[in-house]
């Protein structure tokens, strides 16, 4: 009976973007796209397929709101929050890569010390 099926809620990364957004709202956003997927993160750790799908998703879209960012530190900063999810999911090769996107150095310091793999 479909009609007492328990309805998901939409995860925010799925949620449709209203574009132009400005680079206070993307970071905003990118922070609760972390916040929201650090559960699937960890499952993403142990295997678990459903929530591999769903890391992946919301690690995707936040590096594409990421990239939109124009503010060099604003952008570092969401660099660094999706750098601590991959680092949650132990995906060492993305992490890595956004890693080397950083510029700014006391950011570059600051994951430097979260995550001593990374170097």
């Amino acid at each position: 009976m479909k009609w007492f099926a328990k309805r998901k809620p939409a995860d925010i990364w799925d949620e449709k973007i209203e574009w132009p957004l400005g680079d206070i709202e993307a970071a905003a956003r990118i922070r609760a796209i972390c916040d929201a997927a650090a559960q699937s993160a960890a499952g993403y750790a142990r295997n678990d397929k459903s929530e591999s799908a769903r890391y992946e998703r919301a690690a995707k879209v936040a590096m594409e709101i990421a990239m939109k960012i124009s503010d060099g530190l604003m952008r570092d900063d969401a660099v660094h929050r999706i750098v601590n999810l991959c680092m949650a999911a132990n995906d060492l090769k993305t992490a890595q890569i956004l890693f080397r996107a950083i510029h700014a150095s006391w950011i570059r310091e600051t994951v430097q010390r979260d995550h001593p793999t990374l170097v």
